[in-house]
């Protein structure tokens, strides 16, 4: 991957000049500090020659040859962190991918928002909680969702924890995607059972079925399956809200091989809608390291503050470099997306556009939950294909919240869950996710509006 030009000498402290948004204000500085240089000496989490394969990858995404998954917890849990929830998870996506690449012929390149979700942006620095106002949670990272003013001071010790989770949580990723489990013989166990007996699930068996009467068919003609890689594992990327600038400096690293910087705290790194100031911390941040990196966009973005963020964030042009990830809800989505697409198509900036149907679609319901609808999830992401068939362009990708447990947490979808029944399983820790049979469900919308 070629160096991106900087009009000023960049390293991984740069943004420390830069008003910095959505920052927690750490009550000991000194402890920031101690913890900060821990970090600095750990071993990184992903390698630079990975992170140039995912911007690889997307490149082809970019070229319309492929089709971004990127999904995961809304934000990943210290108390909720077991094996099983993430095999759970990787089962969902990986049931996901097969769907758009059976149903649509497309390959699926597979990035999780994991092994790195753990902070979040908050409207306010509080929250009233009962009868108390507290600081806001901002994930785990930082401090607690416990109910307690002590609890929700900022811990920068937190920070060193997320890493060690990450890394236990990379280390099950690594082996479960690259030691059988991903084995497209083993697509049938990927169907947990609170999915298979459901319509979704059934119309996975089918896919299932058709997969293995694929592969006996290749065998008895003689071709040798045991030898191809692509069969048995496949390639899992990670990636985050780069949000607590902390953390992400402390895990910068400078390559051996090319003399660039990367953050090596995950394979991609994206700058959220209250943070992506062209002048700001974020984007200063993102803009020196060479992963692959992205920019959620909302509908108060104008052509001149996309392109102006495609100057700032890919200057070099480097195809498969920036992801644009639009979040517009689903009555903005077809009318205000047209134009940045334009925009980016006319002056020639090799962009992946991707669409997050979640954040632009979240209600309080009369429970005091926050909610989403399935079908609002879906308009959105008609509306994005719309859009793209309008300009000519490539929907690039699909962004969305999920869990592979079975909550109730966003309404609708093949089992119609009801105001009524989000008490029943609601777990998050933050924003409201798609449970398993709910996530098939859209893949198989996707998959059909990829078909069209």
């Amino acid at each position: 991957m070629q160096s991106d030009p900087q009009s000023s000498p960049w390293a991984p402290d740069s943004w420390r000049v830069k008003p910095a948004a959505q920052q927690p204000v750490w009550p000991n500085d000194g402890e920031l500090k101690r913890v900060n240089a821990q970090l600095s000496s750990l071993p990184p989490l992903v390698f630079a020659g990975e992170a140039r394969q995912l911007t690889q990858a997307l490149g082809a995404a970019v070229d319309g040859r492929a089709f971004l998954l990127q999904a995961g917890d809304c934000a990943e849990s210290f108390t909720d962190f077991t094996a099983d929830g993430i095999r759970d998870k990787l089962k969902v996506i990986l049931q996901m991918a097969v769907v758009l690449t059976y149903g649509a012929g497309v390959p699926v390149v597979k990035l999780g928002r994991i092994a790195g979700q753990f902070a979040k942006p908050r409207s306010s620095p509080t929250e009233q909680v009962g009868d108390q106002i507290l600081e806001s949670f901002r994930g785990h990272m930082v401090n607690d969702d416990l109910p307690d003013p002590a609890a929700r001071i900022p811990d920068p010790n937190r920070l060193i924890t997320a890493y060690q989770q990450a890394v236990s949580t990379l280390n099950l990723l690594r082996a479960f995607t690259k030691g059988g489990f991903a084995d497209l013989g083993q697509v049938h166990a990927w169907n947990q059972q609170f999915v298979a007996s459901s319509t979704q699930g059934k119309r996975f068996e089918d896919i299932a079925e058709g997969i293995d009467r694929a592969l006996r068919f290749m065998a008895a003609c003689g071709i040798e399956l045991t030898s191809e890689d692509t069969l048995h594992q496949v390639d899992f990327w990670t990636s985050h809200e780069a949000l607590i600038l902390d953390y992400e400096e402390a895990l910068t690293r400078r390559d051996s091989l090319t003399d660039d910087w990367y953050d090596c705290s995950a394979h991609m790194l994206w700058v959220g809608e209250r943070t992506r100031q062209l002048d700001g911390a974020h984007c200063e941040f993102l803009s020196g390291i060479h992963n692959p990196v992205g920019s959620k966009v909302g509908p108060n973005a104008t052509p001149d503050d996309v392109i102006a963020l495609c100057e700032r964030l890919n200057p070099g042009r480097i195809s498969g470099r920036l992801t644009l990830i639009t979040r517009f809800g689903a009555n903005a989505i077809e009318a205000g997306l047209p134009p940045l697409l334009r925009a980016v198509r006319d002056e020639g900036h090799p962009v992946l556009w991707v669409c997050d149907p979640m954040h632009g679609n979240t209600f309080t319901a009369d429970g005091g939950r926050k909610t989403r609808r399935f079908d609002d999830i879906f308009a959105e992401l008609k509306g994005f294909f719309a859009a793209h068939r309008a300009t000519g362009t490539w929907p690039g990708g699909v962004h969305v919240e999920l869990t592979g447990e079975d909550v109730t947490e966003c309404l609708g979808g093949v089992e119609d869950i009801v105001e009524g029944q989000l008490e029943q399983r609601y777990t998050t820790t933050c924003d409201p996710r798609l449970n398993a049979r709910q996530s098939l469900d859209l893949a198989f919308s996707v998959a059909e509006l990829l078909r069209a």
